[in-house]
């Protein structure tokens, strides 16, 4: 199973996911020489959202996930410092089958304790 998962910065939770190349390259759909692939992924939930990768046309191509992301932000409400993971469960399928998992920072006094998944059914999905 191949695995992603990143600390949420400020400009994931309010532009786009920013993807590491390595991910991208081996786990996404391929681009088939464009510069944008719309894939699948269920949440913890049984949620199926929908959500697009692009890269720069230019220079590096810096693997960003624009259309959906937002929409699952918001619907489960995170924040900077939420952690979210994305796996593919058989890479070496002919379609590739995808979960992600959105988890809170747990606090205790103020440290980071670990992570719990959110669990969110999603409401008012535009």
């Amino acid at each position: 199973m191949t695995t992603f998962s990143k600390i949420l910065s400020k400009t994931d939770t309010s532009k786009a996911l920013s993807l590491p190349s390595k991910f991208f390259k081996y786990s996404l759909p391929s681009f088939k020489g464009g510069h944008a692939v719309s894939f699948q992924a269920m949440d913890e939930g049984g949620f199926v959202w929908s959500f697009q990768c692009s890269t720069r046309k230019k220079g590096h191509p810096k693997p960003v996930l624009s259309k959906g992301w937002l929409a699952f932000v918001r619907s489960k409400k995170l924040k900077v410092g939420d952690k979210i993971k994305f796996s593919v469960l058989d890479p070496t399928a002919a379609v590739l089958f995808y979960r992600v998992r959105a988890e809170k920072e747990v606090k205790i006094f103020g440290a980071i304790f670990g992570y719990s998944p959110i669990i969110i059914a999603p409401s008012n999905i535009p």
